[in-house]
């Protein structure tokens, strides 16, 4: 695989930071520009920083004296020096979709971690292991914003990522047909540390703005169809969610009740899980999991502790399969929210997209 030049924009913010580790010694991407806001462009980016650094790793040395550009003003010299840019900016969704059609209009790919695009009809939202078929919507999108290489693909919510998966691969076999989710989700998710939001230590707080709409809506994006020039949501399962913020770093937990329109057995859905390959496992992507579905049989398991950096936190972890008294199953499941469920997820489909052909 071809090296790739690419830019992180937004990254002075948590997931730009985790995007900043991640890709340190990547084998096919060279980090070579860093963009944030107004406030930090022109300055060094260890100056820029300053004691935002908010990672369990130090800052790699190589990143300290880059130049921070400015992600608006410094679109031309940015899209100049890339192959295509990582995306993690917190603006209002207007401005982002703005700004990321901006970049894919200077023939500069775009994959996002943000939530503007999700619900574009022609730009793919994509767990690569699930619906990577959906990349193919990209020339159709191509035609819309008139671009010859430019175009913006994005990753979906973190916490769909701890229980989507799990559903996914039993849908096909038994129809899944109702699932209520609980999510019990770190406070990384806002882009906080216990430093940064003391009122989490010792606390629940029973609201997400917006997160519950994103956990019904997303997961039926994800099993839509490309229907001619979009992306058409599917219309099942049905989806109910509640989600809760707990006072936990990182990781995100979802307690998952399912009916299925043909119900197996417990056995069948533990096998399932344990034998699931996605398209990232058969490119063996070099961040994609050996094994993507881990099953503990444990009643305790899985654990934010044990669990979260399960495969470099790219993992998702299940546990707790059995009866219900109002749905056929229920279970949980665990997933790293800024690993898997952000920057990791967004890097792995960037892999997908670089394997695909689409950043050529």
């Amino acid at each position: 695989m071809k090296k790739y030049n690419v830019g992180i924009v937004g990254a002075t913010g948590m997931v730009g930071q985790r995007f900043m580790t991640l890709l340190a010694d990547h084998p096919w991407f060279n980090v070579v520009c860093l963009a944030a806001s107004s406030r930090s462009a022109g300055k060094p980016y260890a100056e820029a920083i300053g004691e935002k650094w908010c990672m369990d790793v130090e800052l790699p040395e190589k990143y300290k004296d880059m130049i921070v550009k400015d992600a608006e003003k410094d679109i031309d010299e940015i899209t100049s020096m890339v192959d295509f840019v990582f995306c993690a900016v917190n603006m209002k969704k207007d401005e982002i979709k703005a700004l990321e059609e901006e970049y894919a209009k200077h023939e500069c790919p775009v994959v996002s971690n943000n939530s503007a695009h999700r619900f574009t009809q022609d730009v793919p939202m994509v767990v690569p292991e699930l619906n990577a078929e959906h990349i193919n919507i990209i020339p159709a999108q191509r035609k819309r914003l008139g671009t010859k290489r430019g175009f913006i693909a994005v990753k979906s919510n973190c916490s769909l990522q701890s229980y989507v998966p799990a559903l996914f691969p039993l849908h096909e076999k038994f129809g899944v047909k109702d699932v209520l989710v609980c999510t019990y989700q770190a406070i990384s998710g806002a882009g906080k540390t216990f430093d940064t939001w003391p009122e989490m230590i010792d606390n629940v707080i029973p609201y997400i703005g917006g997160e519950e709409e994103k956990s019904e809506k997303e997961p039926l994006k994800l099993w839509g169809k490309i229907e001619g020039d979009k992306i058409v949501s599917a219309d099942k399962p049905n989806f109910t969610a509640q989600c809760i913020r707990v006072p936990v770093s990182n990781g995100h937990l979802g307690a998952v009740f399912v009916n299925f329109e043909n119900k197996p057995s417990k056995e069948e859905m533990i096998e399932i899980w344990s034998n699931f390959k996605g398209r990232a496992q058969e490119l063996e992507l070099p961040s994609a999991p050996k094994q993507f579905l881990h099953y503990f049989t444990e009643p305790d398991r899985p654990q934010i502790h044990t669990e979260r950096m399960l495969e470099n936190g790219m993992a998702v972890s299940i546990g707790r399969l059995r009866e219900d008294t109002q749905y056929d199953y229920k279970f949980v499941c665990l997933s790293h929210n800024t690993l898997r469920g952000a920057a990791g997820g967004a890097v792995l489909l960037a892999e997908l997209l670089a394997a695909e052909g689409y950043m050529d």
